[in-house]
């Protein structure tokens, strides 16, 4: 049975080589929130193929980087084999044991969801240093500003069905803003304050094989049977040739804050 949140693995490298990256301005503020001058390791959680890793690393500061899905680690430990700061290690965030580390800061980029709230929040607490910070973040697209919304709504209506429209890549989602639980997930956990979201916009251009192979490391889209889900990434692809290419799509990173007290 295949799990979702490991599904990744499949496409490892269609992963690696199509999903975006984050603003420069938001490891910046991340840096600068938590005070970090090199002398303390950053703990991520959800690592993927070390796409935030590798922004922290540029400028100096360690990471300890958690990932439970060993494909994806292999091609994180390729991408950051230049760092001698970087330490990856295959496991689950639930059974990772700290042995008494503590962090000035957690992030987690495009995989705090995956993590069971009830472990999750609490052990984040627990692993972070007094005034330590909670970060998650995650890239969506903001599709009412996309002109290209509306020819994937009709391909979406033709061959998408059983494809959620929460889901960030459906273009029909228009949650690419706050996100409205983040307060009160906060505020269940003793121990953790000082809630806060932000957001950082920015625009990605993608050709019809470049936005293909990006939806395809979709886990809802991997979870389609390769029968339903080759013609519909075909009719993505011509949508966007007929378009035209490369084609817009407005993207919004949401930053998610809190601060152990």
């Amino acid at each position: 049975m295949r799990e979702r949140r490991l599904i990744f693995g499949e496409v490892a490298e269609l992963y690696d080589r199509h999903r975006p990256s984050y603003p420069p301005a938001l490891i910046d503020h991340l840096v600068a929130l938590a005070g970090l001058d090199g002398s303390q390791s950053v703990l991520e959680v959800g690592a993927g193929t070390g796409k935030a890793t590798a922004l922290f690393a540029q400028r100096g500061i360690p990471v300890l980087a958690i990932e439970p899905n060993a494909e994806m680690a292999a091609v994180a430990r390729r991408n950051l084999a230049g760092f001698e700061h970087v330490t990856i290690e295959e496991a689950d965030f639930e059974d990772w044991p700290p042995r008494g580390r503590r962090f000035a800061l957690l992030v987690s980029g495009q995989a705090w969801h995956w993590v069971t709230p009830a472990v999750g929040y609490a052990k984040a607490r627990d692993v972070l240093a007094d005034g330590g910070v909670l970060a998650p973040f995650w890239n969506r697209a903001v599709w009412e500003k996309a002109d290209i919304r509306g020819a994937l709504l009709e391909v979406y209506a033709r061959l998408g069905s059983g494809l959620s429209v929460d889901g960030p890549m459906h273009p029909a989602n228009g949650e690419a803003g706050v996100d409205d639980d983040w307060h009160a997930q906060i505020a269940a956990v003793d121990g953790l304050d000082d809630a806060e979201v932000r957001h950082y916009e920015w625009l990605e251009r993608y050709s019809a094989a470049e936005y293909v192979g990006l939806l395809g490391t979709a886990s809802e889209v991997r979870l389609l049977s390769e029968e339903r889900r080759e013609p519909f990434l075909a009719a993505v692809a011509q949508a966007i040739e007929t378009h035209g290419e490369p084609v817009s799509i407005p993207m919004r990173t949401l930053l998610c804050l809190a601060r152990r007290v």
